[in-house]
């Protein structure tokens, strides 16, 4: 067996205890699997994205540059490799520093990573008949050891393709993180560090490269993945999407969303899709051939083709080109469900529950400062079955903290739960209003009509309230000052609303939609006064009788659904 090369260190400042970043990256350098947000992915898939990626032996791949940006192990360079050494036999065999030591660049930040994958590299190159002193030469010029997102690369590349690092923000020292933020735009809201790693591999593509990676499929739709969407709409092209949730894709089983994307540098608009491929060789060979072809796929072989997914910053579309098209048009003759009169709002979070919810009739305080709550499980059935709970309110009818000395009972109950309360984050940022609950609590909420939404189910989940309860937090509720309650009760439970969820929310495990308030207010809707009063009769009778059949009916009337447009919708209504 050869011994590791030597791998070149990330350059370092001429004092660097006095740099906090250095130190951080040190840090992870050193730091475990979670802690780095290491997966590793599966020959199969690894062979698959490569093929995507065009990354393929029939080439002249010697005269290509590829990147990997976060080798690990290797399981994405060592296959590489193969194919490189591959077309380089063909070319009769050049002298192998000059002709591969610009081929291939793969970073690694963790020091025992890239020391265990340069042994890799040189023994299979050895193999190859490569001499120990050309391969170790290789290696040294190939291997990176340093952050990805902060080492010095010369030059573009062909193709970048790997399995980026999934790392919370609040894994990452907070002087690395804000070094990170200053370089990358596409670092916003909770963004994982995945986000950055696309930005810089985008980057450095050159003109015709393509960026094939394994990784998380939330910053497609979720609203931290905005800007990289744009990014990606301004000067890149999506040539192929492969969801690949619920695969066995990676070597241990994680709790992932993952999808394969293919990004070019060209001025193409056309993607290629395909969903949850068998995980073989033989299924994934054949599917990258029928995902790369000149011709336009027939979606009976498991590839679809849409155009325009990537639009600005909006959540990317990858469902039917009939349900996209359906989507557009009523996005373009209909106002937003806000702007048509209704209001999406979410519950009360508290931050600390078992405090300041309680048996309502128990909550031993004045009668203006508790209100009755309800919670996810009162709505199981389809109506509200309110089990008696409560939830106390510490603001005045004005929106600020009532003065305790004013409500002696309130006091006294709060002053008795204070330890619980006052180690809450929101009282420790703001002693002197320990007692306020993290949202703030408007009372006239509970006395309107509204319609309950819990955030994860798998069908539309619609109850109507009629004016006296208060949400709580793991609840969504729609409140209107137009249209009646009860008629939009009919539209949401109708497959117009599931098609709009379906479309611009993330899936969870076991296909289940995320009903949130981002996904409920795209969500158009015509003005009541503009429906005519048969129709309001008919859209009332049909939520009222929880006939789903009968909503879907006049929502189709409602909105003048064609025939194609109702079989885009999942059914004629029937």
């Amino acid at each position: 067996m050869a011994t590791a090369a030597a791998v070149p260190a990330l350059r370092q400042p001429s004092f660097p205890e006095f740099c906090p970043v250095t130190a951080a990256v040190n840090t992870m350098a050193r730091a475990g699997i979670e802690e780095r947000g290491a997966i590793f992915t599966r020959r199969e898939v690894v062979d698959f994205i490569l093929d995507l990626s065009g990354y393929t032996a029939d080439r002249p791949l010697h005269r290509l540059r590829l990147l990997e940006p976060s080798c690990g192990h290797g399981d994405f360079l060592l296959p590489a490799i193969d194919r490189l050494l591959a077309a380089w036999r063909v070319a009769d065999r050049p002298e192998p520093v000059a002709a591969l030591g610009n081929a291939v660049r793969a970073v690694e930040l963790h020091r025992a990573s890239i020391a265990r994958t340069a042994v890799g590299v040189i023994d299979r190159l050895v193999d190859e008949g490569i001499p120990d002193r050309a391969a170790e030469a290789l290696a040294e010029r190939w291997l990176v050891q340093g952050d990805f997102l902060l080492s010095e690369l010369d030059g573009r590349f062909d193709m970048v393709v790997g399995n980026p690092p999934y790392v919370r923000q609040e894994l990452i020292p907070d002087a690395l993180m804000a070094e990170y933020r200053a370089r990358y735009r596409t670092i916003y809201d909770r963004a994982d560090i995945y986000v950055p790693f696309i930005e810089r591999s985008l980057s450095l593509l050159a003109e015709g490269g393509q960026c094939g990676f394994i990784c998380s499929d939330r910053w497609m739709k979720n609203r931290y993945g905005g800007p990289l969407r744009a990014l990606v709409a301004g000067g890149f092209h999506l040539k192929t999407y492969v969801d690949m949730v619920n695969t066995p894709a990676f070597h241990a089983d994680v709790v992932a969303y993952p999808a394969i994307t293919i990004i070019a540098r060209d001025a193409g608009t056309a993607t290629r899709i395909a969903h949850r491929p068998a995980i073989d060789s033989g299924t994934l060979a054949a599917l990258a051939s029928r995902l790369r072809a000149d011709h336009e796929p027939d979606p009976a072989t498991g590839v679809r083709e849409l155009r325009g997914v990537a639009s600005g910053a909006d959540p990317w579309i990858l469902e039917s080109s009939d349900q996209l098209a359906l989507v557009r048009r009523l996005e373009a003759e209909f106002p937003a469900i806000e702007e048509a009169g209704c209001k999406v709002g979410i519950g009360v979070a508290t931050g600390a529950d078992k405090a300041f919810i309680g048996r309502y009739d128990a909550l031993d305080v004045e009668p203006s400062r508790k209100l009755p709550l309800v919670m996810t499980r009162d709505i199981e059935g389809g109506e509200v079955e309110w089990r008696g709970l409560g939830v106390i309110n510490p603001f005045g009818d004005d929106g600020r903290l009532v003065e305790l000395a004013k409500f002696p009972k309130l006091r006294c109950y709060l002053e008795s739960h204070r330890a619980q309360i006052a180690r809450r984050h929101v009282a420790q940022k703001a002693p002197a209003n320990w007692y306020r609950t993290i949202d703030r609590i408007y009372p006239a909420i509970a006395g309107k009509p509204k319609l309950l939404i819990p955030d994860i189910k798998g069908e539309a989940h619609v109850v109507y309230e009629g004016g006296k309860l208060y949400p709580h937090h793991n609840l969504y509720f729609i409140t209107s000052e137009s249209w009646n309650v009860r008629a939009l009760q009919a539209v949401l439970l109708s497959g117009i609303a599931r098609l709009f969820v379906a479309i611009y929310s993330t899936r969870m495990r076991g296909g289940y939609l995320r009903f949130q308030a981002q996904y409920l207010r795209r969500i158009r809707l015509p003005e009541w006064v503009k429906v005519t009063p048969t129709l309001q009769r008919e859209l009332i009778d049909a939520a009222e009788r929880m006939d789903l059949a009968a909503c879907n009916r006049a929502v189709f009337k409602l909105y003048g659904l064609s025939e194609v447009e109702r079989a885009a919708l999942g059914g004629n209504g029937e």
